[in-house]
């Protein structure tokens, strides 16, 4: 006779490369997030050498929201998707930015209020979304969908505040090409973790960011995690050969 096993002990997720218990991989991200808010935006344009800029306006482009419209940025930050989406909906439209870490959302408050805009802000996690249903008329999450526990959870709460013919829009780190692939591997485990410690003083959250992106969902993947969320008419575009792919889908 063998021993029945504990289901509390398989509930295991990965953080990075690292196998974590599924209720200590938010504190840890949230470690992350905090130790790099102040250094985000200028090791996002170190990082990307400024791409992250055209990745986020291609998002715009791809979202096309107009005057009137309800939006909501999950896992904004610092508020660069929020801030575009708001430049289009306008005085009438009404745009969230949302984020689980304080630290960050304090600083993508902050950018708002120096440039002049006041969004509505909330911390929040995105499995459990404090919206009503069939709310939105679009949903972005750029570059958080891989920090997030239960994937599938958060696409179905993304899923379930959206209007129906609403759009839902996923960029994130994504599967390279794969003759860039040892290049891109170089740049990852060799170059990000020292630019991390020279400039945000942090190698750990950096390498993990590298880590991360190897273990989030590939493109096809993706796609089909969000069909079975609900949604249709999912396609994808791979950005800067694949390092980063937009996801749009629609709820049916």
């Amino acid at each position: 006779m063998t021993d029945t096993p504990d289901p509390a002990e398989e509930r295991t997720t990965h953080f990075g490369y690292q196998t974590v218990a599924e209720e200590q991989k938010a504190g840890k991200v949230a470690e992350v997030f905090h130790s790099v808010a102040s250094r985000y935006d200028l090791m996002n344009d170190l990082m990307s050498g400024g791409m992250h800029r055209f990745w986020k306006r291609f998002t715009r482009g791809q979202a096309a929201v107009r005057p009137g419209m309800r939006c909501l940025d999950i896992a904004g930050g610092t508020g660069d998707i929020a801030n575009l989406l708001a430049e289009d909906a306008g005085e009438s439209g009404e745009v969230w930015l949302t984020d689980i870490n304080g630290s960050m959302l304090a600083v993508g408050r902050d950018r708002m209020l120096d440039q002049g805009r006041m969004l509505p802000v909330a911390q929040c996690d995105a499995e459990h979304l404090p919206f009503p249903d069939n709310y939105f008329d679009r949903v972005t999450v750029a570059f958080g969908l891989r920090n997030m526990t239960h994937k599938d959870l958060a696409l179905a709460e993304m899923c379930r505040v959206l209007k129906p013919g609403g759009k839902l829009l996923v960029l994130e780190f994504s599967k390279v090409a794969k003759p860039l692939a040892p290049l891109y591997d170089l740049y990852s485990f060799q170059v990000l973790p020292r630019l991390g410690r020279w400039v945000a003083k942090d190698t750990d959250s950096y390498r993990y960011l590298a880590e991360s992106i190897r273990m989030h969902p590939d493109q096809e993947t993706l796609k089909a995690m969000m069909e079975s969320a609900g949604l249709g008419r999912v396609d994808y575009f791979n950005l800067t050969a694949g390092v980063v792919a937009l996801h749009t889908g629609y709820k049916l």
